[in-house]
């Protein structure tokens, strides 16, 4: 499976904004966007010069890329089925990639970062429906039901990760249930459920050249 292998931290510090993508490192002084909140390399402290309408698309699909942990090949299949889907286009590939898997074990405060909800779901970590899917990409729909396997380690690694970051919460298109480690899909996400800096008419401007 292709991942982007790079230092996540130079991510957040090239798109000028925390991406949260270590998890619970993020949200204290170690942070690297914190420690040195300028473009990475040789240059990244000088003045930046003024960026083009291409360059500001350019960086926008880089940023939600980073967000949700997908390269270019699996990103353009999103938009391609989001520009045959009834609605606005924008709205509807971000909902694409809130449906995957690996996001909705993340979202449910089962993991840090969505890097670690994806390795939880490749070791065959969770069950939907009471199945094992060790897809990260698999589409969640209404009424699904995602748990944790009952393993009795990894409940209690996940246990310790919720109490770390629950308070985050869920968002509303879910009911989680931490007691229990597992999460209901109520409704599939709507663009104000999202809840982030995300300019998504820039990545349809893009990729309609």
């Amino acid at each position: 499976m292709a991942r982007y292998t790079q230092p996540s931290c130079r991510s957040c510090r090239r798109e000028g904004l925390k991406l949260f993508l270590k998890g619970t490192r993020c949200y204290t002084d170690k942070c690297a966007f914190v420690r040195r909140s300028y473009a990475p390399g040789q240059h990244g402290k000088g003045r930046r010069g003024k960026v083009s309408n291409y360059g500001l698309q350019l960086r926008e699909k880089q940023k939600v890329k980073s967000i949700y942990g997908i390269l270019e090949r699996q990103f353009r299949r999103y938009f391609s089925i989001a520009t045959r889907a009834k609605g606005a286009t924008g709205g509807k590939l971000l909902e694409l990639l809130e449906r995957r898997l690996d996001n909705v074990v993340f979202r449910s405060c089962f993991a840090s970062s969505r890097a670690q909800a994806r390795q939880m779901v490749r070791h065959g970590g969770i069950l939907v429906n009471d199945k094992k899917v060790s897809i990260p990409s698999y589409a969640i729909k209404v009424k699904d039901v995602i748990r944790v396997k009952p393993n009795a380690e990894l409940i209690k690694n996940v246990k310790e990760t919720v109490e770390k970051v629950k308070d985050r919460g869920v968002p509303a298109w879910l009911k989680g249930d931490f007691e229990g480690l597992k999460t209901d899909v109520v409704r599939l996400p709507e663009r104000t459920d999202i809840g982030m800096d995300i300019q998504e008419q820039l990545i349809v401007e893009l990729y309609l050249k």
